[in-house]
């Protein structure tokens, strides 16, 4: 059962990156409806006004939010500027109705793979408008990772609203964080999705589990703003243990969980007084990151085939 679960993994990984696959998908009316129903459970909506209510359904409980328009590697610059503008306009719903959320992002989806200026010139757009509202750049592939980093520490310079994403399991972040822990930010901890090319990421367990650690425990030591994004529950209870440790402030850290999955532990940390985030995606893009949920915790196939027929 174990292999076949890795291989229905494996296969999920290579569909969600299949261009054909999605657009064949997404056109079809039969089999839109039908997978649709899957991603219901890990998507705030199609648009940003479905996906609001949610929000503040959850703010009224206590909960943080983060909100991220989905979508990467636009290949056109009108496609990055629309794009730009929807993050825009998250921003503004944030502050016209006042909500306890910020925004997240991919730099591909504003323009990092047609070029560098394009993008930081989109993502200054972004900040400006969002201010006081934290904008948080999302993990992507190891092939820019160098340009997201750039794009990233030229932007902390100018913006004090602006975050990063480290990703554990890439051998090469012990550099990196040592670059980005000068600069003001917060650091969104989470062990890394990606398939990376053989010998740049450290495979899951007890190595990653110990580096993903470390690097909580270098946040915390030196007072520097991180976000613990991770739904594996031993993580979660020794981050807590160690804020407790280094009666770290509340405004330097917040536990992060992806809507749909394990919210039960992320409800409990709450409960027990830990600041807690829920993270929300929304858009047409639903299906890489349905592929992507589903190819992480591959026992939620059936749980997204129960989906399906009821």
């Amino acid at each position: 059962m174990e292999n076949l679960l890795l291989i229905g993994s494996n296969a999920l990984k290579k569909a969600a990156l299949n261009e054909n696959v999605k657009t064949h998908i997404l056109k079809d009316p039969v089999l839109y409806k039908t997978l649709k129903k899957a991603a219901d459970r890990y998507i705030g909506g199609e648009n940003l006004e479905e996906t609001i209510m949610k929000v503040i359904d959850q703010n009224k409980n206590g909960m943080k939010c983060s909100l991220e328009f989905m979508g990467e590697n636009t290949a056109t610059i009108q496609e990055a500027h629309q794009a730009t503008n929807e993050f825009i306009r998250i921003a503004k719903q944030i502050k016209n109705q006042n909500l306890n959320a910020t925004i997240s992002l991919d730099l591909s989806h504003i323009g990092l793979a047609i070029s560098k200026d394009l993008c930081f010139e989109n993502l200054t757009q972004i900040c400006k408008e969002a201010k006081n509202i934290e904008v948080t750049i999302s993990a992507e592939g190891t092939e820019k990772t160098d340009n997201v980093m750039d794009t990233y520490i030229k932007g902390s310079k100018q913006f004090d609203n602006l975050s990063i994403t480290l990703q554990a399991y890439l051998y090469r972040s012990k550099d990196d964080f040592k670059e980005l822990i000068k600069e003001k930010g917060r650091i969104r901890i989470v062990k890394g999705a990606f398939e990376t090319p053989e010998g740049l990421s450290i495979p899951r367990g007890k190595e990653l589990d110990e580096t993903y650690l470390y690097y909580l425990d270098e946040l915390l030591s030196k007072n520097h703003r991180c976000a613990i994004a991770t739904h594996h529950h031993f993580i979660q209870e020794e981050a807590a243990k160690r804020i407790d440790f280094y009666k770290t402030d509340s405004e330097l850290y917040e536990f992060e969980s992806l809507y749909g999955i394990e919210t039960d532990q992320l409800d409990n940390l709450k409960m027990r007084g830990y600041n807690t985030k829920l993270y929300f995606v929304y858009g047409a893009e639903w299906y890489l990151y349905l592929c992507n949920r589903i190819a992480e915790y591959p026992m939620n196939i059936f749980r997204a085939l129960s989906d399906i027929v009821n």
